[in-house]
């Protein structure tokens, strides 16, 4: 369905087109969406940053999945989490703050979140699997008073789709496969995203837009 996240961000970005300009703040979801977010946030002409939460893994089984957590503590359990051990949650939250931490140290350069009050906000990732890490994103921006809260993604699964929609303003998912078990099977070329690419692409995003400041600031002169 997609190339890569580069064509899936583009595609994602024409099909946000009616915030175009609308003074809104496009958030990823590290490490992949941010170069989705890149994209959809420099058609958009919006302001753009990283907004960091994390799975709460299961302790045999880290693929997957049974809540998630904001980097403001936020957090959202699903059911199965009941036959977890208290300890064994508590554990893994505490990896999942610490790892918080180094992505907005590494990530955003230690830099609080842009303030959300009253603005548009468009939550962006690659694909939305379980979406636990999307609805503690959510449970973050109506904290924070966002106006509006959009979820946009290249892909998820249907009932996700389904469901969100009586807990945000706007909902873009491009994709609602069928047989939906993972996010890398609408891409062609898919890999793990690393810090350094993450990296690259906000220091790409900060030049882009210290140009833009130059060439304005000149018009504004002459």
């Amino acid at each position: 369905m997609f190339k890569d996240r580069r064509d899936a961000g583009k595609k994602l970005a024409r099909a946000l087109e009616k915030y175009k300009n609308k003074k809104v703040i496009v958030l990823a979801i590290p490490k992949g969406g941010v170069e989705i977010g890149y994209y959809v946030a420099k058609h958009l002409g919006a302001d753009f940053s990283i907004i960091v939460s994390r799975k709460l893994p299961y302790p045999n089984n880290p693929e997957a999945g049974f809540g998630a957590i904001a980097e403001d503590g936020s957090i959202f359990l699903l059911e199965d989490a009941k036959y977890i051990l208290k300890e064994n949650i508590e554990a893994i939250i505490r990896e999942q703050k610490r790892e918080i931490k180094r992505r907005i140290k590494i990530l955003r350069k230690n830099k609080p979140l842009p303030n959300l009050k009253d603005k548009i906000v468009i939550l962006v990732d690659d694909g939305i699997a379980m979406g636990s890490t999307m609805l503690v994103s959510v449970m973050l921006c109506k904290k924070r008073k966002a106006k509006k809260i959009v979820v946009a993604s290249p892909v998820s699964g249907k009932a996700f789709a389904e469901s969100i929609k009586d807990k945000v303003d706007d909902v873009v998912i491009l994709e609602t496969p069928e047989f939906f078990q993972a996010v890398a099977q609408v891409y062609e070329n898919w890999y793990d995203v690393s810090d350094e690419e993450a990296i690259k692409i906000m220091k790409r995003w900060e030049k882009e837009k210290l140009q833009q400041k130059k060439r304005l600031k000149q018009e504004k002169n002459k």
